[in-house]
């Protein structure tokens, strides 16, 4: 099933005023902007633009896929609220959209879900462009798509699915790695895999790309248990630094028996916490190899939070909590690092990896937020997907980057290797 993210806004100049509203739809996985809609409403409240814009987003979701489920996401509290049952809804005007709303999908493949405002303003952009295309007695018309190719580190998907798109517009095919991955999974799934990628490797233009060469494949390693992992404690950049408890251990050499076997790993990079070190030189000295350390791996750090449980720090600090889950900009208590911080690190470290790593299998034994960080970025995932993963100790992820900027995840999540 297509899951999409509808972005939607409305604003009266002089509330009420002449209004208008903006809506945009994504592709859930990857980011890609696959509708938008604005319309000038003559005069109307700001209340009132917004339901008009949901009402427009929902039925551009709909007309994309009309099984799809959808994430409604909005900076009106008052939309949110009153959609999602918890307010009533009061304004005879507003009464009859909510209405319509509900309709376009059946109940329970809708949520809703407020954002800041700086989350919304691709749909802010163009209920203010319908605002003022109506300003000038003209109606709204989207903005012709650019085709330039971007400039973007390896493994930034929104970049990569236009590359892919200029080169389809351009005759040139798809390059190779947009093409079906098999996880492993199961012999099952690999079947599966194989017969959709036989299917599309014939179609015309599929195999028409140049030879982007092997490349940079990522083997993401979550270190081992501690002490701190089985109590689901905060255990970052910034606390004790524990090293792996004896379950770790064993996990680290049950993952090292698994990649023995499999041969592929080339070279072994780690976080430098102890805990990661420790499950890279247990993991290396089974291989053969050196670990390297890679400060950029590190993760996050918790600040404050450090060491407590998240119902401990919800309790201590419920504000900034609630605004770390919310907004990827917000640290944690005391000056931690945000999840936007943490990304940015991420990501010069990839770029800087895949360069080094072109062609070659590197096992990264690093921790769960810059994993999640890695997938969510290769996926053009939005930051809240993080709180969306789960990541096991000891599992085992892959993602694949190519020289053309794209990326494919190979693997998600693999604990097989510690089930007897």
């Amino acid at each position: 099933m297509r899951e999409f993210v509808v972005e939607a806004d409305g604003g009266s100049r002089g509330n009420p005023g002449p209004a208008g509203y903006g809506a945009a739809v994504s592709d859930a996985a990857t980011g890609e902007t696959l509708a938008e809609a604005a319309e000038f409403i003559g005069v109307a409240t700001n209340n009132v633009a917004e339901y008009r814009g949901l009402l427009a987003g929902l039925r551009a979701a709909h007309a994309l896929d009309p099984e799809a489920r959808v994430a409604v996401r909005m900076d009106s509290k008052l939309v949110v609220e009153q959609m999602s049952g918890r307010w009533k809804i009061k304004h005879p005007d507003m009464k009859p959209l909510a209405t319509e709303a509900r309709a376009v999908f059946p109940p329970g493949r809708v949520t809703y879900e407020w954002i800041p405002r700086e989350r919304n303003k691709h749909a802010d952009r163009l209920a203010n462009e319908a605002m003022d295309a109506g300003a000038r007695g003209e109606t709204w018309a989207p903005r012709a798509p650019a085709l330039a190719e971007p400039e973007a580190p390896p493994g930034d998907a929104r970049a990569g699915a236009v590359a892919a798109r200029v080169a389809l517009a351009e005759g040139r095919g798809v390059p190779p790695s947009e093409s079906v991955e098999s996880t492993d999974a199961t012999r099952s799934d690999a079947r599966a895999a194989r017969t959709v990628a036989s299917a599309t490797a014939s179609s015309p233009g599929w195999s028409a790309g140049p030879d982007l060469g092997a490349p940079a494949t990522f083997v993401l390693l979550r270190h081992g248990e501690t002490p701190l992992t089985p109590q689901k404690r905060f255990s970052g950049s910034g606390g004790s630094d524990p090293a792996l408890s004896e379950v770790g251990r064993e996990q680290a050499r049950l993952v090292a028996g698994a990649l023995a076997r499999q041969g592929t790993v080339q070279a072994v990079v780690a976080s430098p916490l102890a805990r990661t070190r420790e499950t890279a030189g247990i993991v290396a000295a089974r291989l053969g190899l050196d670990v390297r350390v890679d400060d950029g791996l590190r993760e996050t750090d918790f600040g404050a939070w450090e060491g407590l449980t998240f119902g401990e720090a919800r309790e201590r600090h419920p504000d900034d909590l609630n605004a770390w889950l919310g907004d990827p900009e917000a640290r944690p208590t005391g000056g931690g690092e945000s999840f936007a911080e943490t990304a940015e690190r991420i990501e010069e470290t990839r770029a800087r990896l895949v360069a080094e790593y072109q062609g070659r299998t590197v096992l990264l034994v690093t921790h769960v937020t810059p994993i999640k960080t890695l997938l969510r970025l290769a996926l053009g995932a939005p930051p809240e997907s993080l709180f969306r993963m789960e990541l096991s100790a000891a599992s085992l992820s892959a993602v694949a980057y190519y020289a053309d900027g794209n990326a494919s995840v190979r693997l998600f999540n693999d604990t097989s290797h510690l089930r007897p």
